[in-house]
């Protein structure tokens, strides 16, 4: 059996469906698949990673002010929001995958501490793709990662949108077999 982009070209689909696919890829940021659909579809929008690589490009383009808009768009990891039932789909099940939602109070407040020195250094969430992982190593990548400096940390919280777009992309059953 083929994957649903070999069954559904997404250069085929009218631009509701292409919203209602893969407008969420990106944290609250319909806008980008948005644009993707506005400068025209090949058919290399049909293979995950020729789609991925558009999404990327609309991103990379579109200068430091509007991508910190986008990382400041995701959640904080265990965070208040978390525990309040308010986060999209998407980051409750990759938040719950990775067992956040299930924190000791000793975590949860390491998570607090970790997110408001994070955000008062960098002026952005902490940002990981946390599929695959454990609280213990997301605790621990968050504690290095908030010693970074602000262009190192910029960086890789932007590498780590993408990772997560690929992962939706991935959990919604679109890549390639």
């Amino acid at each position: 059996m083929g994957s649903f982009l070999s069954r559904n070209p997404p250069s085929r689909m009218d631009r509701a469906t292409f919203m209602s696919v893969f407008g969420d890829l990106y944290e609250h940021s319909s806008w980008i698949a948005a644009s993707v659909w506005d400068q025209g579809l090949s058919q290399s929008a049909d293979h995950a990673d020729g789609l991925l690589r558009l999404m990327k490009q609309v991103v990379d383009e579109i200068g430091p002010g509007p991508q910190r808009a986008l990382l400041r768009a995701h959640p904080d990891l265990a965070g208040r929001v978390a525990r309040a039932g308010d986060l999209t789909d998407a980051s409750r099940n990759e938040q719950a995958g990775a067992g956040l939602d299930e924190c000791s109070e000793a975590e949860f407040d390491a998570f607090q501490e970790l997110n408001n020195r994070y955000t008062q250094k960098f002026a952005f969430p902490f940002i990981m793709a946390v599929k695959g992982s454990q609280r213990a190593a997301i605790l621990e990548t968050f504690r290095w990662r908030v010693e970074n400096e602000p262009n190192t940390e910029f960086e890789m919280a932007m590498d780590q949108v993408h990772c997560i777009a690929r992962y939706r992309l991935e959990a919604l059953g679109q890549c390639e077999d």
